[in-house]
């Protein structure tokens, strides 16, 4: 099973930036991404990256503002957010899909989780 480790997270105020990093243990799925899950609501998918080919597919709600990427010899991915807002509040996931596709952002596709890391955005 593979290890997941987020970092990055943080307290940052409204319209300023984090990056997310996950290392993970072995980099051999099908795809990985981050999910997210505010107080009193459900996991959410934010962005996905197939890895091999390097797609990516956003929530509406983060696209054009968040930025997922990959060093696939580091293991490692990475969430770059950027102009943040309070709704962005939320603990972040890493996740890996062993066969599940990206697209969807489905909360039931992912097969591994991370611990998490939680983002705090100020107004």
């Amino acid at each position: 099973q593979v290890h997941l480790v987020e970092s990055g997270g943080g307290s940052v105020q409204a319209g300023g930036s984090l990056r997310l990093s996950c290392a993970a243990s072995t980099y051999a799925s099908n795809c990985m991404g981050w999910f997210r899950q505010a107080p009193g609501k459900e996991r959410e998918g934010v962005a996905t990256i197939y890895t091999d080919g390097g797609s990516t597919y956003y929530a509406d709600s983060v696209k054009g503002r968040f930025t997922i990427s990959q060093d696939k010899v580091k293991k490692t991915m990475y969430l770059q957010m950027d102009s943040l807002k309070p709704e962005d509040n939320a603990m972040y996931y890493c996740v890996e899909l062993l066969f599940s596709p990206c697209e969807g952002l489905r909360a039931d596709g992912p097969d591994d989780w991370g611990q998490g890391t939680q983002v705090t955005v100020a107004t």
